[in-house]
């Protein structure tokens, strides 16, 4: 009986110990969707898949890029979303001591809390930790394929496009300056000088395609209500729970603030003690799935649209590597055809260009949007998903395409190969047998062309009537309109 008690208490104290661990384990700056510091979460990464090894012989030729601005600070719709909710909990403040509400039940911070970037009139802007971020980014690109950094620099050679939305375009700096450190003659960095193109937002089709595609905006215009509906179950049992655990009368619109706000201070701040401690980390990967949820829906596999219209993007990479083998058969000079084409833009155009190439999916999944048929939705906590905004596109996420020449001594082989790095991992595409190095012609005809059945125009733009039919509903209109106005005989 006494070893039974003793045995008893040891399972008990084992469990107290590994809830302890579990809670101090648990970092919620790596739960935060889109919202996600690079630095937090780019070591995560599938650790059942073995990447290949690349043959010997094989050498890279070119690198395309494409990547999502830096950390960046709240939108002023939000700064005054934050600047709402300072005067809401003022008021559930004085709410709670009117009914004399025990205070010590109340967070401390609650009491006169003030956002930190109240009074601001702009926002949206990267800020230092999104200039880290990409400026390291750069280094570590030109760390790990020096043969295709070895040249000087020309705007041909190393093409780098941003958006026109500035936290983009100077990321590509950042990224620039990291690249090219070393390599100028400006200050004392030795630094140079380099060329950022940028297309207007009104017809850039490469990069903000989601702006440019009429389809698209009725599309997410009709289904934004849709979703705020699927998420407001997780809101509702997560607002009762705070309001019995606090004493406050939060309501669901207090929990969405409240969410930013600690989204905000986790990823820019490094605060995760007052907001985000409001919720148990069980809460924490609930909202995390909500928002994960919205990307699904709105931007990634939950709608064809969302990336059949990122097809521009993904054609202009495939042709620059067209151009490279070429430039190899023709056996051009160096510093005569282009190494690197680099782009910086936004969460809308990776997940979309991320989902074009099959990622985070298997392969039964993949076969499926390929025929364009509809995926379920993301499973709920706890269940297990691959699908995590937080690893899909993190602020300064990114996916790179590396082109491989490899010696082919048997011309029935392939001598070039695609690798497909995401955040700097090798992932697996199921479009290539699941693997993350893929002949460059497989490539194309099972990830590539199945997508290029539908142009931009067809997939973005209404149906435009023929010119005849516009005409002739032109002289209909005409003739009943002078047929109403005419005038009887005298």
């Amino acid at each position: 009986m006494k070893n039974r008690i003793v045995a008893l208490f040891l399972v008990i104290l084992l469990s107290a110990f590994n809830c302890f661990n579990a809670d101090e384990a648990f970092d919620v700056r790596k739960h935060l969707s889109t919202v996600s510091r690079y630095g937090a979460v780019k070591e995560i990464a599938d650790s059942n898949f073995i990447p290949s090894k690349v043959p010997d012989g094989c050498v890279p030729t070119h690198l395309n890029l494409v990547a999502r601005h830096g950390t960046r600070s709240p939108t002023k719709k939000r700064i005054r979303e934050l600047d709402n909710l300072a005067l809401r909990l003022e008021d559930l403040i004085k709410d709670a001591r009117g009914r004399n509400l025990p205070l010590e039940r109340v967070p401390s911070w609650l009491d006169g809390w003030k956002s930190p970037w109240q009074g601001r009139l702009k926002g949206g802007e990267l800020i230092t930790k999104g200039e880290e971020e990409l400026y390291d980014l750069g280094l570590k690109i030109r760390e790990k394929f020096p043969t295709l950094f070895d040249e000087e620099y020309h705007p041909n050679i190393y093409t780098i496009r941003a958006t026109q939305v500035p936290r983009a375009s100077a990321s590509a700096v950042a990224f620039g300056m990291g690249l090219f450190s070393g390599n100028g003659s400006l200050g004392p960095g030795r630094h140079r000088a380099f060329s950022v193109l940028s297309e207007s937002r009104a017809s850039d089709i490469m990069l903000r395609f989601h702006d440019c595609c009429h389809n698209y905006k009725h599309f997410r215009e009709k289904q934004e209500p849709a979703v705020g509906k699927l998420k407001e179950p997780v809101l509702d049992e997560i607002t009762s729970a705070l309001v019995g655990r606090y004493g406050l009368n939060f309501t669901r619109q207090d929990i969405s603030s409240l969410w930013f706000l600690c989204k905000q201070e986790a990823s820019l701040l490094d605060i995760t003690n007052q907001a985000c401690s409001l919720f148990g980390p069980s809460e924490i990967m609930l909202l995390e799935w909500t928002d994960d949820l919205e990307a699904y829906i709105l931007k990634g596999y939950g709608n064809s649209l969302n990336y059949r219209m990122g097809l521009p993007l993904l054609e202009d990479v495939v042709e620059s590597m067209e151009q490279a083998i070429k430039a190899e058969e023709e056996r051009r000079p160096p510093a005569s055809f282009e190494k690197a084409r680099l782009r910086f833009a936004h969460a809308e155009t990776i997940i979309p260009f991320s989902c074009l190439l099959g990622l985070f999916l298997d392969g039964s999944e993949f076969k499926k949007i390929q025929k364009e048929q509809p995926l379920q939705l993301p499973p709920k906590p706890p269940q297990k998903r691959t699908w995590r905004g937080s690893t899909l596109a993190p602020f300064a996420g990114n996916s790179m395409l590396i082109l491989y020449s490899c010696p082919a001594p048997d011309k029935s082989k392939s001598k070039h190969f695609v690798q497909m790095l995401h955040n700097e991992h090798p992932i697996p595409m199921p479009g290539c047998d699941g693997s993350d190095f893929c002949p460059f012609e497989v490539f194309k005809e099972k990830i590539v062309a199945p997508h290029q059945k539908h142009d931009y125009d067809t997939v973005c733009n209404p149906k435009q009537e023929s010119s005849s039919s516009s005409i002739y509903q032109m002289f209909r209109w005409l003739f009943s309109l002078s047929k109403d106005l005419s005038i009887d005989p005298v």
